[in-house]
C-alpha cells in the first residue's frame, strides 16, 4: 500500500523542517490521537540527524482483527534520518505487533513552495502474511488484509495532524 501525505504550510522550509526535528516533544503532546511519546536516542553528525521514537497511538481497532489483536497494534518504535542538506527525513516504522511482518517506510520532502513549505510525504507500507507468527495460516492472508488497511489508514492523517501541530507551534512560537 502506497502512503502519500502531501500539506502546505507558510513558513519557510528551514523552519518547518528545524521544527520537525528538534520540537518533536512539543509538536506531539498538541496531537490528541498520541497517548505516549518517548524520545529515545538523538545522533547527530555533521548535517545528519538519527532519532529513535517510541509512539502508542489511541483508537479502535476493527473487530475482526481484536480476534488476533491487541493494543500493541497501536505501539510502534519509529526510526529517522534527518538529512539537513537536502531538507530530507527518511523514515521506518516498526511495529511492535508482528515486526517480523510489517514493512512501513518512506521519504519526506520539505520544499519551498509558494513562500512557504510543501512537505511531501511518501512511503510504502506491506504486510507480510507468512510472518504472522501464531495466526491459524487459515486466517492470515485475511488478518494481513485488516492490518494493512488499519495502519494505511492511520499513517497519511497522522503526518498530516503531525503538519497542523507544527503550524500551530510556529504560529506560537514564530522563531521556532
Amino acid at each position: 500500500m502506497r502512503i502519500s501525505a502531501d500539506t502546505y504550510l507558510p513558513f519557510p522550509p528551514s523552519l518547518v523542517y528545524a521544527t520537525f526535528r528538534d520540537r518533536l516533544v512539543e509538536v506531539v503532546a498538541m496531537m490528541p490521537n498520541i497517548e505516549r511519546f518517548k524520545l529515545v536516542s538523538r545522533q547527530q553528525d555533521d548535517d545528519r540527524v538519527s532519532l529513535i521514537c517510541e509512539w502508542q497511538g489511541s483508537g479502535e481497532i476493527p473487530a475482526i482483527a481484536r480476534m488476533v489483536l491487541s493494543e500493541t497494534m497501536l505501539l510502534w518504535t519509529e526510526f529517522t534520518t534527518w538529512d539537513q542538506s537536502t531538507l530530507t527525513t527518511e523514515w521506518r516504522i516498526q511495529t511492535h505487533a508482528f515486526p517480523e511482518a510489517v514493512i512501513c517506510s518512506g521519504i519526506n520532502r520539505f520544499l519551498v513552495d509558494n513562500g512557504g513549505t510543501r512537505i511531501e510525504n511518501r512511503g510504502e507500507l506491506t504486510i507480510d502474511p507468512l510472518h504472522l507468527k501464531g495466526i491459524p495460516s487459515i486466517f492470515t492472508g485475511m488478518v494481513a488484509r485488516t492490518v494493512e488497511d488499519l495502519l494505511g489508514k492511520r499513517i497519511g492523517p497522522n503526518l498530516l495532524r503531525m503538519a497542523e501541530g507544527v503550524q500551530r507551534y510556529l504560529e506560537q512560537h514564530p522563531q521556532g
